[in-house]
């Protein structure tokens, strides 16, 4: 079993202030816009806000700047929404606080939103708590963690480095264990079509099926879970 033991990202800055992992060198968002490939990817690959309901919970592999998190709350504020946003992410490289303000800086719409990040970040905590989100960010090798998590979630962003740069975030049993932690009639949505990464998903549970990526990527990855 891996361990869940704490490091810190490696940051570099590549063109346009794009922050570029130099673990596994490979940039955390994309070149030409960040916020809209999150968009595409994660928020219409699990098709929301359609799909949003009171205490609607995403889980996440790969937590990086938080951009994917603080876009789906401002859909899930920007779409009428009551209640909580339930949010879990695991990371294994947390981001410090300086090269996250950094980065977000990119995203001036989302300032009303990366501030509660930032403020709890800042002082070092793991759990987000507003009227409207309810956000813990798990740190440590998700192999490790995910297993012992307790929750099911209705919608997975899969947003780990790309998987020949990153393999481990992506082996069969972990993505096993995101199908065990998805509640019936969840979705999964991933940039990667890579076919390992679907078969693993297959094998997990999922429906799955090839669309069309963002950007120069002409192909992403969803799935849905029939039954859990």
């Amino acid at each position: 079993m891996a361990e869940d033991t704490q490091q810190a990202a490696q940051i570099a800055w590549g063109r346009g202030g794009t922050p570029v992992s130099t673990r596994f060198d490979d940039p955390y968002f994309s070149l030409e816009d960040g916020l809209a490939e999150t968009a595409h990817v994660f928020l219409d690959g699990n098709a929301l806000p359609a799909r949003f309901r009171p205490g609607f919970h995403i889980a996440e592999l790969g937590f990086g700047t938080g951009l994917n998190m603080l876009a789906a709350l401002r859909l899930w504020r920007d779409s009428g929404q009551e209640g909580r946003l339930r949010y879990t992410s695991f990371e294994a490289f947390p981001m410090d606080a300086p090269d996250m303000r950094r980065a977000l800086a990119a995203f001036p719409d989302l300032a009303p939103v990366a501030a509660l990040l930032l403020a709890a970040w800042e002082q070092g905590e793991t759990w987000i708590v507003t009227p409207d989100l309810l956000a813990e960010i798990v740190i440590g090798d998700a192999r490790a963690t995910l297993p012992r998590w307790t929750g099911k979630a209705d919608a997975w962003f899969l947003d780990g480095f790309a998987p020949a740069k990153n393999p481990e975030l992506w082996e069969p049993a972990l993505m096993a264990e995101v199908g065990r932690h998805t509640a019936a009639g969840g979705t999964v949505a991933t940039y990667t079509a890579a076919g390992e990464v679907r078969r693993a998903l297959e094998a997990a549970g999922f429906a799955v099926t090839r669309v069309p990526g963002y950007g120069r990527k002409r192909h992403m990855t969803t799935g849905r879970m029939e039954a859990s």
